[in-house]
C-alpha cells in the first residue's frame, strides 16, 4: 500500500539537507534509497511512496531534529558554567 508524503515533509527534508549540506547523492546514502527517487521527490513532485521509502525518510528527519534539539540543549547547559 503506498504512502503519501505531504508538502511539509518535503519541505523539512529538504531543508534540513540543506542545513547539513548534504549532497542528493550523499543522502540517498545514509538512506539506503535510490538518488532517484530522492529526485523524484524533490524535483517532480513524486509524493507517492512506498512504505519503506516513508519510513526511511521519516526516521532520518526524526532523527536529525532530535539530535540538534539535543546539541542545543547541551549548548545551553554548558553557557552558564
Amino acid at each position: 500500500m503506498p504512502m503519501f508524503l505531504t508538502d511539509n515533509q518535503v519541505t523539512a527534508i529538504k531543508r534540513k539537507r540543506g542545513e547539513l549540506n548534504i549532497s542528493v547523492l550523499g543522502l540517498s546514502r545514509q538512506l539506503g534509497l535510490s538518488r532517484w527517487t530522492l529526485d523524484n521527490i524533490f524535483k517532480r513532485n513524486h509524493r507517492k511512496v512506498t512504505p519503506a521509502t516513508y519510513k526511511k525518510l521519516s526516521d532520518w528527519l526524526i532523527e536529525e531534529y532530535s539530535t540538534q534539539d539535543l546539541k542545543d540543549s547541551q549548548a545551553v547547559a554548558t553557557q552558564d558554567k
